[in-house]
């Protein structure tokens, strides 16, 4: 099943001419390959005809309401997500002045910030300030900030969480609750090389414990089971704002 998978993505990415060589060298500012998701449409769940006993996972808050809704900020990001799914903005990968894409267009870092921005949090401002601040902790700018993009590119937003969120396992076992109630709802996940693309952990799990994954891989945003099935590894998984910040 996963060699389909593989295949089917290896011939899409070769139809769509999103081949990771094309994306290095893609027009400057685009949120290229290293910065959004290739426009993949990887199948969802697996086939479950004889479903495991669903594991309870413990579900573990950040103890924050930024912007005091009475929802956790974990929870409201996870809801924030969902609204980016049911609005379902096409997958358009491009440059735009101010930064922010039209609300029916997107990629995959537009999930996270707006997702953020239904927690209270306003992640351009946020980034861009932080590229302020202490722009060689960004080597994706390389010392020429950008405000239109820097805050849609995926190596701009490693670089963020990696000093202002807490860093957690990128290991997933199945069935293993103790490693399993590390992945929560609402924590941010990226995934490195070959395709480049970054989520949100769904509060949703599988019968075996692991969640689901908010993300826009193309054509729309989508809520599914590709958390351990995306062709790249997981790189880094990060949970905002920081316990005690």
């Amino acid at each position: 099943m996963r060699k389909i998978l593989l295949i089917s993505i290896a011939i899409v990415l070769i139809l769509a001419g999103c081949s990771p060589e094309r994306g290095e060298t893609g027009s400057p500012g685009y949120p290229e390959s290293g910065d959004s998701s290739s426009g993949i449409n990887p199948a969802g769940s697996k086939d479950e005809s004889a479903p495991a006993p669903k594991l309870n996972i413990e579900r573990v808050l950040s103890g924050h309401d930024e912007d005091g809704d009475g929802m956790d900020d974990l929870e409201d990001i996870v809801y924030g997500g969902r609204l980016e799914v049911s609005r379902k903005p096409m997958y358009v990968n491009a440059y735009y002045s101010g930064g922010y894409p039209p609300e029916d267009e997107g990629v995959c870092t537009d999930v996270i910030w707006r997702a953020f921005r239904t927690a209270g949090y306003e992640l351009k401002q946020m980034v861009d300030r932080d590229i302020r601040d202490s722009v060689s902790s960004y080597p994706r700018v390389d010392g020429n900030p950008d405000p239109n993009i820097d805050f849609r590119r995926v190596p701009n937003l490693v670089s963020y969480f990696e000093r202002h969120a807490a860093s957690l396992t990128t290991e997933i076992i199945p069935n293993d609750p103790g490693n399993l109630v590390q992945w929560q709802g609402g924590d941010i996940v990226f995934f490195g090389p070959p395709l480049w693309h970054t989520g949100i952990v769904s509060d949703r799990r599988r019968n075996d414990g692991v969640p689901f994954l908010i993300h826009n891989s193309g054509p729309y945003a989508a809520e599914n089971d590709m958390l351990t099935d995306w062709p790249s590894k997981i790189t880094h998984h990060f949970r905002f704002p920081k316990p005690g910040s």
